[in-house]
């Protein structure tokens, strides 16, 4: 099967679409899998659903997150798959974002992610295994909304992360990708919604009904192309970031 020899964390891996790549690549094949995140008891049970291991970490804890990446590696014998899922959308406007919003936005969108791809890639560089790496990254890198305004910058620093890194790790057979998902039907989009924007119990079903598909990007779908990019299916494919969404990024309504 396309993962039967990866070894894979996935950070941000017990929901949402991390979640939905975890258990794509245990039906791909993946006996080697951790899933990580900040909620001991959901993130263990979710391992245990999904026939992964669990670790605990904070994003907001850099020096954490790198631990981790050794860990992994140490305890699955080798770490050749990253997925960065894990990230913080609290809201914020140019006008009343402050500079705490930003430093905690940064560091676990942008810095954290940032040592955890450096930590992986040294660790494979040192064992000489190639890696595949995929950051899960939003279209808000094209702008974003008003009130996403360091989370905006956030995932657009992680574009550029993406690309840059994937130009220097290349002749080390490292290949680092992202998908910038639209507007998604997950866990914890709902607890946006209800915390944020007052919604109702049915803000999905309005929502949905509004979108040219009928729906709102699914976590199953960008799984799916996800572990396309983990898996050797996806070549020498390095450096793309590919727009997951319905709508088009720069076209004007018609």
């Amino acid at each position: 099967m396309a993962h039967d020899q990866t070894h894979a964390l996935v950070i941000g891996g017990t929901q949402g679409v991390g979640r939905a790549i975890a258990e794509r690549l245990v039906a791909e094949g993946c006996e080697h899998l951790v899933i990580a995140g900040r909620e001991a008891a959901k993130g263990q049970a979710a391992a245990e659903e999904i026939g992964a291991m669990f670790r605990p970490v904070d994003l907001a804890d850099t020096e954490a997150v790198t631990a981790l990446v050794d860990h992994c590696a140490d305890e699955m014998g080798r770490l050749d798959a990253l997925v960065n899922a894990a990230a913080v959308t609290d809201r914020g406007s140019i006008l009343n974002a402050t500079p705490e919003d930003w430093d905690r936005i940064m560091t676990a969108n942008a810095r954290s992610p940032f040592f955890a791809i450096q930590r992986m890639a040294q660790r494979a560089i040192a064992a000489d295994h190639p890696a595949q790496i995929v950051n899960i990254l939003s279209m808000v890198v094209h702008g974003g909304q008003s009130f996403l305004a360091p989370y905006s910058a956030s995932k657009a620093a992680l574009a550029n992360v993406t690309k840059n890194a994937a130009q220097a790790l290349r002749r080390h057979h490292i290949r680092i990708n992202g998908i910038n998902c639209g507007w998604m039907d997950t866990p914890g989009e709902d607890a946006v919604q209800r915390k944020f924007h007052d919604a109702d119990d049915d803000w999905l079903a309005k929502a949905e009904a509004a979108q040219p598909f009928g729906m709102l990007v699914k976590p199953s779908h960008v799984a799916e192309l996800a572990c396309f990019m983990l898996s050797p299916s996806s070549g020498v494919m390095t450096g793309s970031l590919v727009d997951f969404d319905q709508h088009v990024a720069g076209a004007y309504p018609e």
